[in-house]
């Protein structure tokens, strides 16, 4: 797998504090996508991030695709 080298001194940015993530069902199998959805903490200098009420440091991998809906404009 290949992957984009950023540059130096910048982080690639995927998560936010209060935003909702999804593990993916792999990980969590016979639970429910709501059972599955936490909201982040805290996002960590390395990328990974602190959830609310689920403990341990989890990176980007663990979690569905993130996908950022628009509303529809009128």
């Amino acid at each position: 797998m290949l992957r984009k080298k950023l540059e130096p001194g910048k982080l690639k940015v995927w998560a936010r504090p209060e935003m909702a993530v999804t593990f993916r069902a792999e990980i969590m199998p016979g639970r429910s996508r709501e059972e599955r959805t936490y909201k982040i903490a805290e996002v960590k200098n390395n990328g990974r991030v602190i959830l609310h009420k689920f403990e341990g440091e989890h990176r980007e991998g663990s979690f569905e695709p993130v996908r950022f809906e628009r509303k529809p404009t009128k």
